[in-house]
């Protein structure tokens, strides 16, 4: 099957405020289930998952956070 995931950073530890101008990045991974392409785009960003919360129908949130930086995650189906 195949995922977008879509994220947003949040906040960074360095400037303690939201990233609100930045624009969400996309990419899509084949995968079996949503937290399989979660997975694997925390592994490819050398990121840490932080929160997975797995909702009903095509989409998915979570948090992951690489070095200083926290991410929106949004998982869904194409």
């Amino acid at each position: 099957m195949q995922y977008t995931i879509e994220s947003r950073p949040l906040t960074s530890e360095t400037s303690h405020r939201p990233s609100i101008d930045s624009e969400p990045s996309s990419t899509t991974v084949e995968a079996s289930t949503a937290n399989e392409a979660l997975s694997h785009f925390a592994r490819n960003n050398a990121s840490e998952i932080v929160s997975f919360h797995p909702m009903e129908g095509r989409e998915s949130i979570a948090t992951v956070k690489k070095n200083d930086s926290v991410f929106l995650v949004r998982v869904y189906t194409n």
